[in-house]
């Protein structure tokens, strides 16, 4: 079994804690696609200004849409850069067909694709993660929450579903470690 975790969810969904409790538990290295996106997208041509623009002429929708142009190509090199590590994909949703598509297959390997909700429930979980973001960008025109839990995103490439409401955060990484068995496999190439 591939050692590779990656996080997948919305935004607050708790991507972040647990890709570094679990980096931390398999002493594998954690890697976060937020932080490396930026050079990604240079590679292809993604123009900060234009999207600032996009920004401050048609919102916050109108500049994540112009990022979705590039996402398929980070997650793309991500995957190629970093191996045997834990990833936090971030908040991304891929609302063009293509750009799913390609991400789809980049993660077809990878077994270990774990999306984090708080609930089953889409309502509990919206107004979890409402609660962890009080302050959502101000220009935003749409419920951009609901869109996340419902957007198919996160249902087509996730291969797991672990639920984190009322848990604390250790207990989430249990969890997860139980559904992925990888606690006995990393035990043993340790020894």
């Amino acid at each position: 079994m591939p050692d590779d975790i990656v996080l997948i969810g919305p935004v607050r969904a708790g991507k972040s804690t647990q890709s570094r409790l679990l980096a931390a538990r398999l002493g594998l290295p954690q890697v976060s696609l937020d932080d490396l996106r930026w050079a990604y997208f240079a590679e292809i041509g993604f123009d900060p200004a234009h999207a600032a623009e996009l920004r401050r002429q048609e919102g916050f929708a109108a500049m994540m849409y112009y990022r979705q142009l590039f996402a398929a190509h980070a997650v793309e090199r991500l995957l190629a850069e970093h191996t045997r590590c834990v990833i936090d994909f971030g908040a991304d949703i891929l609302e063009s067909g293509e750009m799913l598509a390609r991400v789809r297959a980049a993660l077809a390997p990878y077994p270990n694709v774990v999306r984090l909700l708080p609930s089953p429930d889409l309502a509990e979980s919206r107004r979890i993660l409402a609660e962890r973001d009080p302050n959502p960008p101000a220009d935003l025109h749409y419920d951009i929450l609901t869109r996340m839990l419902t957007h198919p995103t996160y249902t087509d490439l996730a291969k797991i579903t672990v639920y984190t409401a009322g848990r604390p955060p250790e207990q989430t990484c249990g969890e997860i470690l139980n559904r992925l068995n990888l606690t006995a496999s990393m035990e043993t190439q340790k020894t």
